[in-house]
């Protein structure tokens, strides 16, 4: 068993619409190395974002397959602000991410990432504080592809998971509400790596009203459970 730990992650940046880091013939190479090796590839660990997030690899792409990998991707130390052109606030809280295994199988049975609150650092001293366990806050049994596939599920359908998820997206800094388009920018990026299955994800999600106008008011109503 292995594991993939890299920089720059294939798929698209969830906070800049149809923004890829890889050329489109080499993001397509990255997908058919996991479909074929995917049993022997226990996690991927990538970066460069500075944000929290994650993908998902389909054994089949341009279908709907069965989930069999998940690249996490980890929060940087650095609270860098992207320059990217367009994308709002950007910034992240300093975070450090603890994963907890099976030694024997290498599968991720859990992780908890921990945060620097820089307004609180500024005004008091830096203090170190747990954010999240992925277990406790996605409901989840613990970091398997298809546990991450349940995540993706609930952050899709349920607003108050989803506005859970897009805090801890940029370590508690951006508390702002994330809006329709930018929900699909997130849901899309994480559900499709690939440039084509990307790009009819970002067009059918748009396009739905009947989606939109659901996701809209359970989010509405997730929010003013959140502010009680």
């Amino acid at each position: 068993q292995v594991y993939l730990v890299g920089h720059v992650p294939p798929g698209f940046f969830e906070k800049k619409r149809s923004k890829p880091w890889f050329s489109e013939p080499f993001n397509k190479k990255y997908i058919e190395i996991i479909q074929k090796h995917h049993r022997v590839i226990a996690g991927q660990f990538f970066g460069h974002h500075h944000t929290d997030s994650f993908k998902m690899f389909y054994d089949e792409e341009g279908t709907k397959g069965l989930p069999v990998s998940t690249m996490f991707l980890t929060p940087g130390i650095t609270p860098w602000k992207t320059t990217l052109p367009g994308v709002e606030n950007g910034a992240n809280n300093p975070g450090i991410r603890v994963f907890e295994y099976d030694k024997q199988t290498l599968e991720v049975m859990d992780m908890v990432t921990y945060y620097l609150n820089l307004s609180y650092a500024n005004l008091m001293s830096p203090r170190w504080e747990k954010e999240y366990r992925l277990t406790e806050a996605f409901q989840v049994p613990d970091g398997s592809a298809s546990s991450m596939q349940a995540v993706l599920e609930r952050i899709s359908t349920d607003g108050f998971y989803f506005q859970k998820y897009y805090q801890y997206n940029s370590v508690n800094y951006d508390l702002s509400n994330c809006n329709v388009n930018c929900r699909i920018d997130h849901i899309c990026a994480i559900r499709e790596v690939g440039f084509t299955n990307y790009k009819n994800c970002i067009r059918t999600e748009s396009s739905s009203p009947r989606l939109t106008t659901q996701f809209t008011l359970v989010f509405s109503l997730a929010m003013s459970l959140l502010l009680v």
